[in-house]
């Protein structure tokens, strides 16, 4: 029910805080009415108002001669990719929804991050996704994981979008709190990319265009910036239904719009749907509005002004369209059977007016509701966790060696983990080769994807290992920034930009506060280092159950550019006779491995070490090398380590691999085979180019060991530690590690 007037404990129930409260009675002289407060407990939710951490954020490097959008400017980060073109990139979570309704949860996950794309002016051309969940023997996992991948996959299959990537990573931390972090890669030509503004234009008609308003998704971003408790189960009214076949047409109808100039601005209804749409646009337009919610096209009866400025339903838009081309606008619109009503105007007072009923429900500076704006920005006391300093402690002397009996049983488990197996049972539910754009897909380090109408490629990757930054979060988030670009570069193309899911729980528990600070350190960090901005991305706090907070995860999303296709390099080797090497700087950890997590059942010690220098120069190397055209195939090394990575050339090509690793040969067997290590990539190339590769990596500074030859029968033949498996003994315990899940 809607009240003239509430109070504190109003306000307290819709997650402000008694301080909030106050500052919002100064903004308004007075106190406010139902509507107003919904408004208010939304746009300074933390999901809104990145209040928490929008002061960490900005060190972050945002800085680039090829940014056409700043971070935090627009509704995601745009680059210069040549040619008059532009890549649009984000990657935004959908967590809590789905730990209650994982089918709708992330399904409309992945709409909301096409919507961020599309208003821009940018045709999304490939997705990815983030995965973490709970061990999937227990059945609610098992269910969670299930429903969530058959929703990213329903949504974007039926949008019409490939899947170029991505991950998953289980560990139980995430049981009651998933993850799913949703990316979106899109082009656009420079001259048709659309802004989220009013533009200034007073006196402009406000349309409200796409589906209808129901109640669905009331207090979604509220939902999003609490913990999850039992009661949160019950939460469902605050999960989004999503129709991807209704955001097919919003997209084409909104591209065509953008594309023949009709449009001063366009802003996606997401999270707090009309209430942000209308307050960021006047707000970035230094305009306000003047809304009267009797006009919206509502899917329920006896909707309230509070439930309609709240209501996040799905596939809706909020335009304002060039003076005299409105008629033009609701025809594109109706041609393609949307709704375009005209809900508003565009005025100079720098206030959102809602009316409703003939009546003024809400009265508010826009201004005042916005990031960057009068919404509140804090920075959070931090305590170092005294758990880091308990784990740190763990050496390999906590474990014996492998027995060399046991080597072959051990690769074979690891092939057969949760984390390593094939990812195959979840990318045959996801459509890789619409829009004809794959060169590689889902399955190897990074995909790669053409760009139309050019010889150009995207790589893209999404990266973190959320193990290592628990174990230490400075050096974890820096390591994830340098593996997702070399996930990037393994293809051939030269990392260009970063956009990131910060993942993590309750800020005002000053220890997770600290993992925070220190993540976005080491990010930040790290992307200085390798000149790589971060062009935008999404922070969702709060991930913690009453067993416990999840791991820090810091995800990573990166795309690269490849000038022409054809120089593409593929993951794994296509013929036999080749030669194979691994460069870099080996140094292989077992702290925080999955050989640590599976057979010693810890998550502890030192993570691999790495030096920012050592990863720049691999990265210059593989980019370097792939332009001289001595490159056959590259693997970077991650989890399991360089024998599991021998492994999976065998599987994603069906040659064979013959290795010998005594120059590399570590203290022990299992740290040697099973260690994980940064700044290491396996490289296939032609025997006659082995020496002016082996100068060329050396010149940089790095390792040069050649290890083995591809061979014509397809077994794995690790020499010096007496593993020899075919193909199929390989093959059987990969395809099914996770094939029981998704039953």
């Amino acid at each position: 029910m809607e009240k003239e007037s509430v109070s504190l404990q109003d306000a307290l129930e819709h997650g402000l805080t008694s301080e909030e409260f106050t500052k919002i009675q100064e903004i308004l002289d007075r106190v406010p009415n139902s509507t107003e407060l919904g408004i208010f407990s939304a746009m300074w939710s933390e999901h809104c108002s990145y209040k928490n951490s929008i002061l960490q954020l900005k060190t972050l490097p945002t800085k680039s001669d090829k940014l056409l959008a700043q971070a935090g400017e627009e509704n995601a980060g745009a680059m210069d990719i040549g040619q008059g073109l532009a890549v649009v990139f984000k990657i935004e979570s959908h967590n809590h929804p789905t730990a209650v309704e994982p089918y709708q949860g992330a399904a409309t996950g992945v709409g909301g991050i096409m919507r961020d794309i599309f208003t821009m002016g940018a045709r999304p051309i490939v997705s990815l996704n983030s995965l973490r969940f709970g061990n999937p023997d227990e059945p609610r996992n098992k269910y969670l994981l299930s429903r969530a991948v058959k929703g990213i996959g329903d949504y974007g299959n039926s949008l019409g979008i490939a899947v170029s990537g991505g991950e998953l990573f289980i560990d139980e931390c995430f049981s009651k709190n998933p993850l799913v972090n949703a990316m979106t890669v899109g082009i656009v030509q420079h001259d048709q990319m659309a802004s989220a503004t009013t533009g200034g234009k007073v006196g402009n008609s406000v349309f409200i265009v796409g589906s209808t308003t129901g109640r669905d998704g009331i207090h979604g971003a509220s939902f999003a910036s609490k913990d999850l408790t039992k009661e949160s189960e019950s939460k469902r009214s605050a999960v989004q239904v999503g129709d991807p076949f209704m955001e097919k047409l919003l997209m084409e109808a909104s591209l065509e719009a953008i594309q023949k100039k009709l449009l001063v601005g366009i802003q996606d209804m997401g999270a707090a749907g009309i209430s942000c749409a209308t307050s960021e646009m006047s707000a970035k337009g230094n305009t306000g509005m003047k809304i009267n919610l009797d006009l919206v096209p509502f899917r329920e009866t006896g909707m309230n002004a509070y439930e309609a400025m709240l209501s996040e339903s799905q596939e809706r838009m909020l335009v304002i369209p060039q003076k005299g081309k409105e008629e033009e606008l609701i025809s594109i619109f109706k041609k393609w059977n949307l709704n375009a009503v005209q809900i508003g105007e565009v005025t100079d007072t720098g206030l959102l007016e809602v009316y409703k009923d003939g009546n003024l429900k809400a009265k508010i500076p826009a201004e005042c509701l916005v990031l960057g704006g009068g919404a509140p920005r804090y920075v959070r006391d931090t305590k170092r966790p005294e758990y880091l300093d308990k784990v740190s402690k763990w050496t390999l002397d906590s474990s014996p060696d492998l027995e060399e009996g046991k080597l072959t049983p051990t690769l074979l488990k690891l092939l057969n983990s949760w984390n390593i197996s094939s990812r195959r049972p979840i990318i045959e539910q996801y459509d890789t080769e619409v829009g004809l754009v794959k060169l590689i897909g889902p399955g190897a380090d990074g995909g790669l994807s053409a760009i139309p109408n050019t010889n150009m490629a995207l790589a893209t990757a999404t990266d973190c290992n959320s193990r290592f930054t628990y174990l230490d979060p400075y050096k974890g988030a820096a390591f994830a920034v340098c593996e997702a670009a070399r996930n990037v570069a393994v293809t051939g193309a030269e990392p260009l930009g970063v956009t990131n899911n910060l993942n993590f729980a309750n800020p005002y528990i000053p220890e997770n506060y600290y993992m925070f600070s220190e993540c976005v350190r080491g990010m930040g960090d790290a992307c200085r280092y390798l000149g790589l901005p971060v062009t935008g991305g999404n922070v969702s706090f709060y991930n913690e159950s009453p067993e416990g907070p999840i791991f820090p995860t810091p995800t990573i999303g990166m795309v690269g550019i490849l000038e022409n296709q054809k120089d593409a390099v593929w993951a794994a080797p296509k013929k036999a006779g080749l030669k194979l090497a691994l460069i870099g700087k080996f140094q292989p950890s077992l702290g925080g491995s999955e050989y640590q997590k599976l057979f010693l059942g810890t998550v502890q010690g030192e993570i691999p070490k790495f030096e920012l220098s050592d990863e720049k120069s691999l990265l210059e190397t593989l980019v370097s090398l792939r332009k001289k055209g001595e490159l056959s195939f590259a693997k970077d090394l991650s989890l399991g380590g360089i024998a599991l990575a021998l492994a999976k050339l065998v599987l994603l090509s069906g040659f064979g691999i013959k290795a010998n690793l005594n120059s590399i040969r570590q203290s022990r067997k299992d740290l040697t085979l099973f260690g994980e290590s940064s700044a290491s990539v396996l490289i296939g190339y032609e025997s006659k180019n082995e020496e002016s590769i082996r100068n060329f990596v050396k010149s940089k500074g790095l390792e040069f060991h050649s290890i083995g030859s591809v061979e014509e029968t397809p077994e794995l033949s690790i020499q010096d530690y007496a593993i020899q498996l075919n193909e199929s003994q390989l093959r059987e315990p990969y395809e099914l590690g996770l094939r029981e899940v998704f039953k």
